[in-house]
């Protein structure tokens, strides 16, 4: 036998380059640049002398969305860009009849790595779900038809887009059918609660279709939804149960089906996706799939995440409104330290998730204080984990003084009648806290109402300590009774708020670097505004 001949010079090295760079080591790809600019656009968003200016705002009286840098108004028949100086409108459609009109909608975007049949698929689009049940992929700078899906007849009426798996597997949900008053007195009866349909994208591909069924189900089935392979199934009572949702497909799947191909189901005769047949449903649950978990919570409100797995729940009693239990997925064990009650006396409640960041901890925000958990061994206990104090964000509450008894000049006891809520609007209140994974950086909206005006800024915090690195003012007045949404993205700041009577306004604020005019032009009153007409719109920018 030969001998297999020794590697020439060098050719050790290039293995391990070979390997280091497969496993995402190579010092000169694009992640490893691409993550150095985003430290450097950390470092700049954060210094003292950058500043964020509302640089234009617009008006809409209908809802308005944003995705990564993309403003859609007007029933997403408008697409305005977020990144230049002044509006500039991607594309503008005629306004769409009532048939047309979109239900809901999930920014699509290319899969790094993968050999794609379309040069379509590798620029993001918009899935779009319709009121008449079809389901639209346009493109996301021009909104041009890239696919069309007939999903069903009049017999459900689809109406939620969600991912299962972010960026893979689609879930399109329809709403629950019920019968009209006059059939159930006639004594008709509804087996059927739910659809699901669910897709792959890029390419657009079918898996399959279910419904949720009361027969197997049980008659008080309130919600589903599908989340990273887990069927979640939420009943009236608070009961929230987990299955197994590839292995139902596996188990209950009559027959695979492919967009575009002809078929022959039930008696029908159509093509997958085509208008008059839509999608065979043909995933037939008919016997109770094997039960992964249940809880039972307080509103069926359920998370499950850190590390080991971990899940938060409400105890299902009124009284315990406002009482988080975090224990243990394995075995139910409560955490030590595991009950999270701030005892807040506020109109809102407060709030408990798992941090996006993946870390594993969790934040818990109140209307004074923001708390940041991680889980931890108990010491001596490895088999137990313990809730312990990362760090925490309190607002700026240094001017409130509510004492329950005062005295006045005449040296008169003045003793109050009742204390201000915790959330009250005069005293600083977080809003929204929320967490951007580019910059890894903790945003918060606090808001204090001032007079008759609120008052709001964003801050930015240390994700890993939750030191305040930056604070940014929001011009524009914040009523506490609207509602609001805040967006931070890279160099960019949206507004988005809601005003009685289905007014919507969208302020956009942009990293500018600061000079002595920038400071002079800080508010509304001393900054001269500009009315302009674009695409029969009104803007008003700088």
């Amino acid at each position: 036998r030969k001998r297999a001949a020794s590697r020439e010079p060098g050719a050790h090295n290039v293995c391990r380059l070979l390997s280091r760079r497969a496993h995402g080591f190579y010092a000169r790809d694009a992640g490893v640049a691409h993550r150095k600019n985003l430290g450097l656009l950390r470092k700049i968003v954060c210094q003292e002398s950058t500043k964020f200016k509302n640089v234009w705002t617009t008006h809409s009286a209908s809802p308005i969305a944003y995705e990564r840098g993309r403003i859609y108004l007007d029933n997403y028949q408008c697409c305005i860009s977020s990144i230049a100086r002044e509006p500039r409108i991607l594309y503008q459609k005629p306004k769409c009849s009532k048939s047309e009109k979109i239900e809901d909608a999930l920014l699509l975007e290319c899969p790094v790595g993968e050999m794609l049949p379309s040069p379509s698929d590798y620029k993001s689009s918009l899935i779009v779900l319709t009121v008449q049940n079809w389901l639209l992929r346009l493109s996301a700078d021009s909104g041009e038809m890239l696919e069309k899906i007939y999903l069903a007849g009049s017999c459900c009426k689809f109406r939620y887009l969600s991912w299962d798996t972010p960026q893979e597997v689609m879930v399109v949900k329809s709403a629950q059918n019920k019968l009209p008053a006059a059939a159930r007195q006639a004594g008709i009866q509804q087996s059927v609660l739910f659809y699901l349909a669910v897709f792959q994208v890029l390419p657009l591909s079918f898996i399959g279709m279910l419904e949720i069924n009361k027969k197997i189900f049980g008659n008080s089935v309130t919600d589903v939804a599908v989340s990273n392979g887990i069927l979640i199934v939420m009943y009236s009572m608070g009961l929230v149960r987990l299955y197994n949702f590839q292995a139902i497909c596996e188990q209950f799947m009559a027959q695979p089906f492919d967009l575009g191909h002809e078929f022959d189901w039930n008696g029908q005769v159509g093509v997958v996706g085509k208008y008059p047949f839509g999608l065979p449903c043909n995933i037939k649950i008919t016997d109770t799939p094997p039960l992964l978990f249940e809880a039972s919570t307080l509103e069926n409100a359920f998370q499950i995440g850190g590390y080991p797995w971990h899940y938060i729940i409400t105890p299902n009693k009124k009284k315990h409104k406002g009482v988080f239990h975090i224990c243990s997925l394995k075995d139910n064990a409560l955490a030590k330290n595991g009950i999270q009650d701030m005892k807040c006396c506020s109109l809102e409640p407060d709030w408990i998730y798992f941090h996006p960041d993946m870390s594993g901890r969790i934040i818990h925000v109140g209307p004074n204080l923001i708390k940041v958990l991680k889980l931890k061994e108990v010491k001596n206990n490895t088999d137990q984990m313990e809730i312990a104090e990362d760090f925490t964000i309190v607002a700026n509450r240094e001017n409130c003084v509510n004492n329950a008894v005062t005295i006045t000049a005449s040296g008169r006891v003045v003793k109050k009648r009742f204390n201000l809520l915790d959330d009250d609007p005069e005293q600083e209140t977080f809003k929204i806290v929320d967490y951007e994974d580019e910059l890894d950086l903790l945003s918060t909206v606090a808001v204090t109402e001032i007079g008759a005006d609120g008052k709001a800024h964003l801050d930015f915090h240390c994700n890993d300590h939750g030191i305040l690195l930056k604070s940014i003012p929001l011009l524009e007045s914040w009523d506490v009774t609207y509602s609001h949404e805040v967006y931070f993205d890279k160099d960019l700041v949206l507004h988005i708020e809601q005003k009685p009577n289905r007014r919507f306004s969208c302020y956009v604020y942009q990293m500018v670097c600061d000079t002595a005019k920038d400071d002079e032009c800080s508010s509304h009153e001393e900054t001269e505004r500009v009315f302009c007409k674009k695409g029969g719109r009104i803007f008003e920018y700088i």
